[in-house]
């Protein structure tokens, strides 16, 4: 039985929302205990004064009392806050649905002009499908969400479908994912700490693995003796001295490795939180199995090494209070210890850290594809087939136009087949494209496609629908536009795609444009070419009477009343009826 997406956000959100209220009471109550507990502290103390025993023992007491109540003020204020963006993730949802989601990150930085397809179809951008789909939380996985909309990968699509399937079936788990990864900010990209973790040079000798431990022992013997008045009380002053001499040796690259793990130490408390949600759920799919083994290790996992890492780093992290410094570095090298901890682990893991991120990013980047999925049970995964039919689906839309007005149509194109589209301005040519593009793009990708149904053998796609040039005048234009259908004719000589052409060669004269459109759809014919082109130049629907594969189809416009009407219906044949002078003369340009 298909769910209800909306229903599930608005019970996750009221639940959700009915726990952040309970946390808030919570912490209203643990913040008048731990004011109560310090006051009566201080009151006993008060009152026990003359009994410096009792008043000790109960100053003991009452702080051991007051750090218990801060840990537990702090377990509570996370979780209040989990449950909070949990309440962000699903009000975002709601409000998707309705529409409501061009303010949200565009992806514009993804969009590439010389891509196959991505400048053409609306991949990046505002009101983009990205804009719509993209629900990562970490900036790596951000990017591999951009990376697999641009792959153009047609191996292995089957095994991602069921990826996306098993990660659709899971809402909870990655609601619960991007909540706890929205708690933490970070500032350094994963790419920069692989880089400063590889690039790393160690400097510090091994025998820092036990100098700070002898010192420290041999720090609490000389301190003690001085106490006994075994020895001058001077020498606690020169073995002070000694120490800040020994950190000193190596103090210059202790500060340059602490300000790089400042930097840092957010990023690996993220992954590890993140890893150890990966390491708890139970998959069945091959290829999520396969990610979660690259995070287990013989004797360890991987958040449980990113967690020990991170507390390496806030370790190292706490050395700016001056007195502390000074009597942690003198009598126990702290810095040395911690500055060997942190070298000893980058020197056992630079080289597998990236898988880890990896992982991490994969299963960010996945968890909004499994979002679309679940946001659209009535989608259709492509059935894949090996037959000469490349796309034949019934009911086939725009996943981005609202289903109240989207109008659907059948399509089915064998391969070796090349459409040309004919039809009046606004009657749904470039709209049809960039629907088709999207079908080829998504299920590439293993996402349902806005169908009923959809038998598909996949196959790369290359687009040729909106010419990019910083340059204005016509010849630069036409130019650009030549190296793109260059960049087409060159790609179809290595291996097939399913070419998608809108109006081309603008940058000319009507003769010209008439006489070189119709040569180059019949270059893209001979060389096999599967694909669409759409056009207003009914001359070039005359290929169809000499070249098999070429059909011809058409979008339809009717004038009613002295009104202009249109069905938005893909249907065979040529169109008949052309709008331009009709509009000219209604909006009285003319």
């Amino acid at each position: 039985m298909k769910h209800e997406p909306n229903t599930y956000y608005q019970n996750q959100l009221e639940n959700h929302q009915t726990a952040v209220k309970a946390f808030n009471k919570k912490l209203f109550t643990f913040s008048m205990l731990r004011l109560g507990i310090f006051v009566g502290t201080a009151i006993a103390i008060y009152v026990t004064f003359q009994n410096w025993q009792v008043a000790t023992g109960v100053g003991i007491f009452g702080t051991a009392l007051f750090i218990f109540t801060i840990s537990k003020y702090t377990d509570i204020k996370y979780q209040r806050n989990l449950h909070k963006a949990l309440v962000a993730i699903n009000e975002d949802e709601l409000a998707i649905a309705s529409g409501d989601f061009h303010e949200r990150p565009t992806g514009l930085e993804f969009q590439n002009p010389t891509h196959f397809y991505s400048l053409d179809i609306d991949l990046f951008g505002k009101g983009s499908f990205f804009q719509f789909i993209n629900r990562t939380s970490i900036n790596e996985g951000t990017k591999t969400l951009a990376n697999a909309l641009n792959a153009n990968d047609i191996t292995n699509v089957e095994s991602r479908q069921e990826v996306i399937k098993e990660l659709a079936s899971k809402p909870d788990w990655r609601q619960h994912f991007s909540a706890v990864a929205s708690l933490i900010h970070v500032e350094t990209p994963a790419v920069k700490i692989i880089d400063w973790l590889k690039s790393h040079k160690l400097f510090l000798p091994k025998v820092m693995s036990w100098l700070p431990i002898v010192f420290s022992l041999a720090s609490v013997l000389v301190v003690a003796l001085s106490i006994l008045e075994i020895i001058p009380s001077i020498l606690v002053l020169g073995w002070l001295v000694l120490g800040l001499l020994i950190t000193g040796v190596y103090l210059k690259k202790i500060n340059h490795l602490s300000s790089n793990t400042d930097k840092v130490k957010d990023t690996f408390r993220q992954y590890a939180t993140l890893l150890d949600q990966i390491e708890q759920e139970t998959f069945s799919s091959s290829e999520l199995k396969e990610k979660q083994n690259q995070i287990q290790l013989k004797h360890q996992k991987a958040s449980e090494i990113f967690a020990k890492f991170s507390k390496h780093l806030d370790a190292l992290d706490n050395r700016n209070n001056l007195i502390s410094a000074i009597l942690g570095n003198g009598f126990f090298l702290i810095d040395l210890k911690n500055s060997y901890k942190v070298e000893q682990w980058i020197a056992q893991y630079h080289e597998t850290v990236s898988h880890w991120f990896e992982v991490v990013s994969f299963f960010d980047a996945y968890n909004s594809l499994g979002n679309y999925a679940f946001n659209h049970p009535d989608y259709v995964f492509p059935t894949i087939v090996t037959t000469q039919t490349t796309i034949n689906s019934e009911h086939l839309g725009h996943p981005l136009l609202d289903a109240k007005k989207r109008v659907a149509s059948d399509l089915t194109i064998n391969n070796q087949e090349f459409f040309i589209v004919t039809g009046a301005n606004m009657a749904g040519k470039s709209t049809f494209l960039r629907t088709v593009s999207l079908h080829i793009v998504m299920a590439n990708v293993g996402l349902p496609i806005c169908a009923t149904s959809s038998n598909y053998q996949p196959i790369k796609l290359i687009t040729s629908m909106r010419t990019s040039d910083s340059l204005t005048d016509d010849s630069s234009y036409f130019f650009s536009e030549l190296t793109r259908l260059k960049f087409i004719v060159d790609a179809i000589q290595t291996e097939p795609y399913f070419i998608i052409l809108d109006e081309i060669l603008k940058g000319t004269n009507s003769t010209d444009k008439a006489i070189g459109s119709k040569k180059f759809v019949e270059k893209l014919v001979a060389s096999h070419a599967t694909g669409i082109i759409a056009t207003h130049d009914l001359s070039l629907c005359e290929i169809e009477t000499q070249l098999e594969p070429v059909k011809n189809y058409y979008f339809d416009a009717q004038i009613i009343n002295d009104e202009l009407f249109f069905d938005y219906k893909f249907k065979k044949g040529i169109c008949q009826n052309m709008n331009a002078s009709f509009l000219l003369k209604k909006m009285e340009i003319i």
